[in-house]
């Protein structure tokens, strides 16, 4: 096997492990809330919320399977599966797919209308669920057809949204010990933070591999 190849393998890992660790930290995060106790962390500053239902069902879908979509995206990125191991492939890619069609992405549009820092945050949380779920469906729509370059296109752009999960925990632990922001202008950064710069990153990488 050609260098370039066990290098793309061996980032692929590096990557997975990555998301692997995140993806048990954040379980470890969840677990607590499903003693549906109404005294438990994020929840604590959601009081006047709770005998919302919308927003509570919507709470534990979007907490619930966030971990879910973090795996399944990862599992589709595997080059083997994707050449020779197609079943599984199509496996994580229907459990993508259908989390955040029918849940994540929907109960985060909920959420989205109660977000701390006002509209400022609202509006970008509301833009992270409207276009995850247009790229997550236009892949599949594009895959259908026999666009292959297309569908891989939106399944990266999709993901990067996924990891907005993981990176907007990542920036609300690291901006208060390298800056005084704080409270409500925190939020706001971090609702913005957590997935532009993904997205920039990814279609940087879209037009070199991708489309060049």
């Amino acid at each position: 096997m050609p260098a370039p190849y066990f290098r793309k393998v061996y980032l692929y890992w590096v990557f997975a492990l990555l998301i692997f660790f995140f993806s048990f930290l954040m379980i470890r995060i969840t677990i607590p809330y499903f003693s549906f106790s109404n005294e438990v962390d994020f929840l604590l500053v959601k009081q006047e919320l709770l005998s919302n239902w919308a927003w509570r069902i919507s709470f534990y879908t979007h907490i619930a399977t966030s971990p879910l979509v973090l795996l399944a995206g990862v599992i589709q990125f595997y080059k083997p599966w994707q050449q020779k191991g197609a079943l599984w492939h199509r496996r994580a890619g229907f459990a993508y797919t259908f989390a955040i069609l029918f849940l994540a992405a929907p109960s985060g549009l909920v959420m989205a209308f109660y977000a701390n820092g006002g509209w400022p945050a609202r509006i970008s949380f509301l833009l992270i669920s409207m276009l995850w779920w247009f790229w997550t469906c236009r892949a599949i729509l594009r895959i259908r057809k026999g666009d292959y370059k297309g569908h891989q296109a939106d399944m990266y752009r999709s993901y990067a949204l996924t990891l907005s999960a993981i990176t907007l925990r990542l920036y609300v632990w690291l901006l208060p010990m390298i800056s005084d922001i704080r409270g409500v202008e925190m939020y706001v950064l971090v609702s913005w933070m957590s997935w532009i710069p993904n997205l920039i990153v990814v279609e940087r990488f879209l037009h070199r591999r991708i489309y060049s």
